[in-house]
């Protein structure tokens, strides 16, 4: 399979471009093509030779993914896409939309290996990880469709299909390949990572002292209650966890995130929101809670409005500062991997 031309770092493209005997600022050009101007296929590279983009062509893959289909909300301010693969595989990317953001929310995997019970990705099991283009492809796929419309993309989290941190080298060296000043130039405090909580990598991505923002799903205040929900829990336990959280905010400096999907009558009681107001009491952080986006293979139901505020009081109480986030695009199934758990359960089911 010929190389995909996101896959290569601006250094590797200049060494391909040079083997083929073209001057170093070449490849500056088809770099500044593909991460400034957004063009798809060489032909659209107009500044170079014509026998250079034949040979673009012939050599390199530009087409990373094959939208298969599109999903918009009725307020029209969320937009899924169901992204084939080279493979045939499948991946999602959401596009939200507010009033002054338009937020990418990305895949880092073809299904995931964290078997949290609630998220369609961990019922489908672990497929395989996307490459660092993959995961580029779908940033400028919905880049396009902003500049289209004069728009642009303000923000990226990383908490799609798969987790970030169990594909660690991809998905950092796709946010490296984005924030570079002479392609997308995209800002590092605008990408936001999202973990279930793999301790390794939370220690590794502090010592690498990163400017992007860290959130951990954590769902649960004691291990009893959040093994059940997240398995990765029995691993890497609670303690473990907010320790690690605690080194990453001491080196850093930096705000950490937690993430909250409340269950009725699970994890949206009292008892819940004063464990963990003790849990992160000291702790430079943040509580995003959202009611929980349902999903066919679990049984929970999402809470309702009264103890969201109920849950978000007790928190604020205890010094913890919280914000519910809006549910979006729940009739186009915007949940991670919905969609993709759709498509391939229609595959399987007979015509």
């Amino acid at each position: 399979m010929t190389t995909l031309v996101y896959d290569l770092p601006l250094p590797d493209l200049t060494s391909l471009l040079e083997s083929w005997g073209q001057p170093a600022y070449r490849a500056r050009q088809v770099w500044q093509g593909l991460y400034q101007h957004l063009y798809a296929e060489p032909g659209q590279f107009t500044n170079l030779p014509q026998t250079l983009r034949t040979r673009l062509e012939q050599e390199l893959r530009f087409a990373a993914l094959t939208p298969l289909a599109r999903l918009q909300s009725r307020d029209r301010k969320t937009v899924k896409t169901l992204l084939g693969l080279d493979d045939g595989r499948q991946i999602e990317a959401v596009l939200m939309r507010y009033q002054k953001r338009n937020t990418l929310c990305i895949s880092t995997q073809v299904g995931c290996a964290m078997g949290c019970v609630f998220c369609a990705t961990g019922q489908m099991g672990f497929t395989r990880h996307l490459s660092s283009g993959e995961i580029v492809a779908q940033v400028l796929h919905y880049a396009r469709l902003l500049r289209s419309e004069g728009q642009n993309v303000t923000n990226v989290v990383v908490m799609g299909m798969g987790e970030p941190f169990h594909n660690y080298d991809n998905t950092l060296a796709a946010i490296d390949l984005l924030n570079d000043p002479q392609g997308y130039n995209f800002g590092a405090r605008r990408f936001t990572i999202s973990t279930v909580g793999l301790v390794p990598g939370i220690r590794r991505f502090t010592e690498e002292k990163r400017q992007v923002n860290l959130a951990i799903s954590l769902h649960a205040a004691d291990d009893e209650l959040r093994s059940s929900m997240l398995p990765v829990d029995k691993r890497y336990p609670i303690a473990a966890l907010l320790s690690a959280c605690r080194d990453y905010v001491a080196a850093t400096g930096r705000r950490i995130t937690f993430e909250w999907a409340l269950v009725r009558e699970v994890n949206d009681t009292p008892e819940q929101a004063r464990r963990l107001t003790e849990l992160l009491k000291g702790l430079l952080c943040h509580v995003n809670v959202i009611p929980l986006n349902p999903t066919p293979g679990y049984s929970g139901q999402a809470t309702t409005a009264e103890r969201v505020q109920a849950f978000r009081e007790l928190l604020e109480r205890g010094g913890i500062p919280c914000t519910v986030r809006l549910r979006r695009g729940i009739e186009i199934q915007a949940g991670c991997g919905q969609l993709a758990v759709k498509s391939l359960k229609n595959q399987k089911d007979p015509i």
